[in-house]
């Protein structure tokens, strides 16, 4: 009978913010600098202000959904839903790659349409409301930074997006006072525009490997059926499966053929803890066969006679 592991399905830190706590925490400082970014891009006619603080208000949307999937993934699993509701987490993250794409199109369309017809951009103020979203994005940042997981990783793209946009803002802000080219700020709202579209198709990507059940990034599987094979008392592996339930944890499930079931016990403790110490897979469920014997030849003395009958 194989052994089943539990753990817990909460994968914050044991010591420090959770998830969620730094998401909230971050959506505070987002929402509250959006309205004043608004503000100040509107009054200095700066596209790359007003670009951000939209952008900064489609954040606050998606750290809002992003901490309402992180609370929902502490919930523990139930009968309907075996691993919990950490996937949520996934797909929050799914969303805001898509929210990102949109916002992108949204800022470049704008830029491209101030490069065929500049307008008056009031440097000073650019500079100085650039300069506090600075401010507020890098520490929004830093409480993201040391969170774990896909929803936290969208999160984080979201405000590392808002960090570029303020150095873009500063940097046409400054471009415009020293030399008065107006098109320095949709320019560099276009290069903005490109690193963050490269860093929200990757994402996506790692998003849909996910729902696909695919073998996370950091593992070999056949890497680890042979290390698994090489283990004393185990004579081969099949049917292996590695996944990731949710973004905060990998799952493993394999057929383990073994040269003696009496010694399966032992032999569990030591599969798990090469699948804990060497890949750091915490989650294994592992099925013991035992390994067929090849049928030994008959010898001539064991064949039955021709015509001999059982009396």
């Amino acid at each position: 009978m194989a052994r089943h592991h539990h753990h817990d399905h909460d994968h914050a830190h044991d010591h420090g913010i959770s998830n969620d706590r730094r998401l909230t925490l971050a959506l505070a400082l987002t929402l509250g600098f959006a309205a004043v970014e608004a503000a100040g891009g509107w009054l200095a006619g700066s596209l790359a202000l007003m670009g951000d603080a939209g952008h900064m208000l489609t954040d606050a949307t998606a750290l809002g959904l992003a901490a309402l999937a992180a609370r929902m993934a502490r919930r523990p699993p139930s009968d309907r839903h075996s691993f919990g509701l950490g996937r949520l987490e996934v797909l929050a993250a799914l969303a805001n790659g898509v929210f990102m794409l949109a916002i992108v199109a949204g800022i470049a369309w704008a830029a491209v349409g101030r490069l065929l017809d500049p307008q008056p951009v009031h440097g000073p103020t650019v500079l100085v409301v650039g300069g506090l979203g600075l401010v507020v994005n890098l520490v929004a940042a830093w409480l993201l930074h040391g969170g774990e997981g896909l929803n936290v990783r969208g999160a984080l793209l979201h405000v590392l997006g808002d960090l570029l946009g303020s150095v873009a803002a500063i940097a046409s802000g400054a471009i415009i006072l020293v030399t008065g080219w107006l098109a320095a700020d949709p320019v560099l709202s276009l290069l903005i525009c490109a690193l963050i579209l490269f860093a929200s198709l990757n994402l996506l990507r790692d998003g849909v490997h996910v729902l696909l059940e695919g073998v996370p990034q950091h593992v070999d599987l056949p890497q680890v059926g042979e290390r698994l094979a090489a283990e004393t008392g185990v004579h081969s592996v099949h049917d292996l499966h590695i996944w990731v339930p949710d973004s905060g944890m990998t799952a493993l499930s394999a057929h383990v053929v073994v040269t003696d079931l009496r010694d399966w016990p032992a032999l569990l403790d030591r599969l798990h803890a090469v699948l804990r110490e060497d890949f750091g897979i915490e989650h294994a469920t592992l099925q013991p066969e035992p390994e067929e014997k090849p049928l030994q030849p008959m010898s001539l003395d064991q064949a039955p006679r021709p015509g001999s009958e059982a009396g």
